[in-house]
């Protein structure tokens, strides 16, 4: 299988904590979405004979795009791409552009799943982030969409955000789980660099949570969709059953997808490439025939530490027999002696051929995974 990723950089404005690549110039519209369709056509034959069991749109806000730039995308992509009949099509959007009209207007598109940045059910958790919306505009979008037959939504939630509680946080939960959203990701609140959200934490005015909040944030969110039937199969994602999100599983399981946009990642098996995180050279690099795309070819390590790296964080684990296979005897033993330390402790388990986190792993998955890379 295969996977296509379509990055929208447009968004009306920046969130507070946000790294991603965006850009609030809607003037570039039809120069990008001009650009897009072109570099679609010229990266064609990037996936070979695969077809794509995924689409996703992501950003940015594509629901900043009308539906009929959306179809102008659409149409590119059956026209030029092999397209799994049952194909997974997500599109990631916000709740307050999810009006009566947009939503409906989604329903003349191959659109079947829906992944919005509700970030919180709390309004001031919401005015905090600076996000557009509030709690009433988030239930809603949920309930267009369902009504709409759009009933296959994922909302990100975000936690740890400074002076919040277990139980403000539990609260939170609870809004989600009485919507019955059938996927949910959920994200601790990171300081990165570049944003508005890291000066304000380097100027003193505000204040992260400390470790034994974040952990007693994160035994809430384990314990609470659990306890409502949902599966956790990666460490930041839930669903129910039936509900797993086909496209980011893919990204964990080492299958190729195609990016397309500005600072959209592609990967083959045998390379990993990245387009030019700036839409002007995006734009002027698709228009002149030369896309602005750096390389990195991938060898046996690199792809031993990706395998790890994607492979612990999700329900599946890492194979031992996998690793022999594809890496050799020595990076099995390898694997399997940087290990013996997390299995005697119990963070991780070992079954059956696989290295899966325990629920204790899961805390200290990063110390794990670098424990476990070839270096």
């Amino acid at each position: 299988m295969a996977g296509l990723y379509i990055h929208i950089p447009f968004c009306a404005r920046r969130c507070l904590y946000c790294d991603f690549y965006s850009n609030v110039e809607m003037r570039y519209k039809e120069a990008f979405l001009t650009a897009l369709l072109k570099e679609m056509e010229m990266r064609r034959d990037y996936l070979g004979s695969e077809p794509a069991e995924t689409i996703y749109i992501g950003g940015g806000t594509p629901s900043q795009l009308t539906a009929g730039d959306l179809r102008r995308i659409f149409d590119t992509v059956y026209n030029l791409f092999s397209i799994k009949e049952d194909v997974e099509v997500t599109l990631e959007a916000n709740p307050d552009d999810m009006t009566p009209e947009y939503v409906k207007s989604l329903r003349a598109l191959p659109v079947n799943r829906i992944s919005m940045g509700v970030q919180s059910f709390c309004d001031a958790d919401l005015a905090f982030l600076r996000r557009r919306h509030n709690r009433e505009q988030a239930i809603q979008a949920v309930s267009l969409c369902k009504e709409n037959g759009l009933d296959n939504i994922s909302i990100d939630l975000i936690y740890g955000l400074p002076g919040q509680t277990a139980e403000a946080w539990e609260k939170n939960l609870d809004g989600a789980v009485r919507l019955g959203i059938p996927h949910l990701s959920a994200y601790h609140l990171t300081y990165e660099e570049g944003t508005t959200l890291n000066r304000l934490k380097e100027s003193g005015k505000i204040k992260p949570v400390d470790e034994e909040i974040s952990l007693s944030l994160f035994s809430v969110l384990t314990e609470r969709l659990t306890e409502a039937g949902y599966i956790h199969y990666e460490i930041s994602n839930f669903a129910y059953p039936g509900k797993i999100s086909i496209h980011n599983s893919a990204y964990w399981r080492g299958k190729k997808y195609l990016g397309v946009g500005p600072s959209a990642h592609s990967y083959n098996i045998e390379s990993r490439q990245w387009n030019v995180s700036s839409l002007i050279h995006y734009i002027k690099g698709i228009t002149a025939g030369a896309p602005a795309i750096e390389t990195e070819m991938l060898n046996i390590p690199n792809k031993y530490n990706d395998y790890i790296i994607t492979g612990l964080r999700t329900m599946w684990g890492i194979s031992l027999s996998y690793i022999l296979t594809n890496f050799g005897k020595k990076m099995q033993n390898y694997c399997l002696k940087q290990a013996t330390p997390f299995i005697n402790r119990g963070l991780i388990r070992y079954s059956d051929d696989k290295l899966l986190l325990s629920k204790e792993g899961i805390f200290v998955s990063d110390n794990i995974m670098s424990s476990l890379l070839w270096v």
